[in-house]
């Protein structure tokens, strides 16, 4: 058995953290879909469908995050971020069993790509192999929960990955090495949210974004949770006009894509509100394949030869640590959810 990418055995053996770390095999690759809660709430990922290189430099009084990315590859996307929460839900669903689990996954990519609701051809594989180089490659400094504590660390999403190929390049099988952090942090079960599987139906990285955020705020609430829109701009870091972003969150409006929540938006005393509205998760398993992972090429982001469209906003850094309006009572007799509605003061949050 060949190593996709070792031209030296002996000396990545005696690096290679997998040397000392049991394997997690997967068995089947289907489980309900997780996600860890401090990813759904710092600017992590790229949410741009173009290759990013400029980092993403955030700070708050007592919070700063700072992603670098590779030219070569560029930065981690949000759809890469599926191998991770795919990688979480393994964890969960196998320790939930009685099973043993480990941060050093052996896996068919197959049973990835069918997971997240990708297809599995040769071009697939290909995307998969590019967005495990930006995992592995884009650099993260932050401050990271520990048990109970948070400390100060640098790090990348994967600490390394291989493919097993046989002579002949048939694929054999795939490795990575989690970062400890993150698999403590998904061993504590208060850490990984389950998600819908329609989530990974959604192609837009706004989308993606504010899905995250729903489910990280409002949750199942009845109420839902409120944001001001010029709040998600300021903490998205985006290269987009104030006025284009909220152009985008309220055509996302009237779209009403996310699975589970609807959007509402709201406005008080000359401000505009979002507001995410929890529904009926759905239950339905991803049939359709989607976007794919990343693009051909380590280099790309997104999906192949994506063309932008009219409406393009570069999100490239949206957070969902957001200093938000606590929860607050939808307007009396509002029903049109997709539609703006005008809130009394007295439904203001804060």
């Amino acid at each position: 058995m060949l190593r996709g990418d070792d031209h030296n055995r002996e000396q990545a053996a005696e690096t290679s953290e997998r040397s000392h770390l049991d394997p997690f095999v997967v068995a089947t690759g289907d489980a309900t879909p997780r996600d860890q809660r401090d990813l759904m709430e710092r600017p992590f990922f790229s949410l741009a469908k173009r290759p990013r290189t400029k980092p993403i430099l955030y700070q708050t009084a007592d919070v700063e995050v700072q992603v670098f990315a590779m030219p070569e590859h560029g930065m981690a996307t949000i759809w890469d971020a599926d191998v991770l929460i795919w990688a979480a839900s393994q964890i969960v669903a196998a320790e939930n069993d009685g099973f043993t689990t480990s941060r050093f996954f052996r896996f068919m990519p197959y049973q990835l790509l069918r997971a997240v609701g990708r297809a599995t051809g040769n071009r697939d594989y290909l995307l998969l192999k590019a967005a495990l180089a930006r995992l592995q490659s884009t650099v993260i400094a932050t401050t990271i929960r520990n048990g109970k504590h948070w400390r100060r660390r640098q790090f990348s999403w994967i600490n390394e990955w291989e493919e097993m190929t046989t002579r002949a390049g048939r694929v054999e099988g795939m490795e990575f090495v989690l970062p400890e952090w993150f698999y403590n942090s998904v061993i504590d079960r208060s850490l990984a949210l389950t998600i819908d599987p329609a989530y990974f139906r959604l192609t837009g990285g706004i989308e993606r974004w504010l899905y995250r955020v729903a489910r990280k705020h409002a949750g199942r609430q009845p109420e839902g949770w409120a944001f001001e829109v010029s709040h998600l701009h300021r903490k998205s870091g985006s290269a987009a006009r104030p006025s284009d972003f909220a152009l985008d969150l309220r055509r996302l409006t009237a779209r009403q894509s996310l699975p589970g929540y609807r959007l509402q938006i709201e406005w008080e005393d000359g401000c505009e509100l979002l507001r995410f509205l929890p529904e009926k998760l759905s239950t339905v398993p991803v049939e359709t394949p989607v976007n794919p992972i990343g693009t051909l090429g380590a280099r790309s982001i997104g999906t192949l030869g994506a063309n932008s469209t009219a409406h393009f906003i570069e999100e490239s850094n949206i957070d969902s640590n957001l200093e938000s309006l606590a929860p607050g009572k939808p307007r009396h007799g509002a029903t049109n959810y997709g539609a703006a509605v005008r809130m009394p003061p007295s439904g203001r949050r804060r």
